[in-house]
This record gives structure tokens, C-alpha cells and sequence, in this order.
């Protein structure tokens, strides 16, 4: 028997490195962590109230196949696939995703020479462009590190950015 939920609090999923997670529980905030070079793709279909919420870590799956069919969420083509098709057992749609990105900075590389976050983000901009998708928000680069909160009963994506006291609304609600 699944267990009752409390009307009116807060449920946080804690979305890890390398995973993802998607719910439409309306009690339910998605969070994740620490984004230094990894992004977190947020998506959200209004519709429904479904959210998910992905924590990327690298930019390409061919350099560990085997690695990224156990952990999809560990690379952006594979994770952002995994994404949309769990929302999709939602009864999500695709084109009523409104969709927010957050990370990919310079962190511990101050000459640039790896830059993932950099890449990461190229590689996500050529798959949604290849599939027709269009970010409604996004921060990401510099030298930052952020945590992202998906509010599922409103689609609200906030960012807490490293030295800021405050948060920061990257995408209003419904």
C-alpha cells in the first residue's frame, strides 16, 4: 500500500549526479546539486503538471557505452533521451515541454583546456536543435557553481547560485 501524502508539504527528490527523475506528484520539488560543469535540464509540461529534472555530467556516451546503457543520465544524449521518455510514460508531449537550463561552468579549469561545461552545453544545443526543441530559460557558464529546484504543481525552476544570498527564478510557474 503506497503510503499517504500530506497535503500542503514539500516533497524533495534528490536528483544525483549522473541520474534523473521525473514525477507528477504536484507535492513534490526536483533538486539537484552542485552543478559545476554538469548541466541539469529541467523539463515540464504544463498540461499534465509532469517535471523532470536531469544532472548531466558529460557531453558524449561513445566514450563509455557500456556506461552510459546502466547510467543514462551520466551523458546529455542519453540522458535527455531517458528524460523526455519518462515523462512520456507520464502522458507528456513533447512540444509542450517548456524547458530550462542550468550549469555548465568552468570549475577547476581555469585554463579552459577540458571546459566540459562548454561542451556539454554544445552537445545539448545540436540535440535539441536536431529535435526541434527550444530552451525557455537558461543560465549557464562562468565560474559558478548552482542548484536547481523544479516545483512540480507549477513548473517554477529556481536557481541558487554559489555567493548569492538569494535564490533566483530562472522559469515562472504556469
Amino acid at each position: 500500500m503506497p503510503s499517504p501524502q500530506l497535503v500542503g508539504f514539500e516533497h524533495r527528490v534528490i536528483v544525483g549526479i549522473a541520474d534523473l527523475a521525473v514525477t507528477n506528484n504536484r507535492s513534490a520539488t526536483l533538486t539537484t546539486y552542485s552543478l559545476g560543469s554538469c548541466l541539469a535540464v529541467a523539463i515540464y509540461d504544463p498540461v499534465i503538471r509532469c517535471g523532470g529534472l536531469l544532472h548531466a555530467m558529460l557531453p558524449d556516451s561513445s566514450i563509455d557505452p557500456v556506461k552510459a546503457a546502466k547510467q543514462p543520465g551520466m551523458f546529455i544524449e542519453t540522458g535527455v533521451a531517458a528524460l523526455f521518455r519518462a515523462a512520456y510514460q507520464f502522458g507528456a508531449e513533447k512540444m509542450r515541454m517548456r524547458i530550462a537550463v542550468a550549469g555548465g561552468g568552468q570549475i577547476m579549469d581555469n585554463s579552459g583546456f577540458f571546459n566540459i561545461g562548454k561542451r556539454n552545453y554544445e552537445a545539448l544545443m545540436a540535440l535539441f536543435q536536431k529535435h526541434g526543441l527550444r530552451v525557455a530559460a537558461e543560465q549557464v557558464g562562468g565560474l559558478v557553481n548552482r542548484t536547481v529546484y523544479l516545483n512540480v504543481a507549477s513548473g517554477e525552476v529556481r536557481l541558487k547560485v554559489s555567493g548569492q544570498a538569494s535564490e533566483t527564478v530562472l522559469l515562472c510557474g504556469i
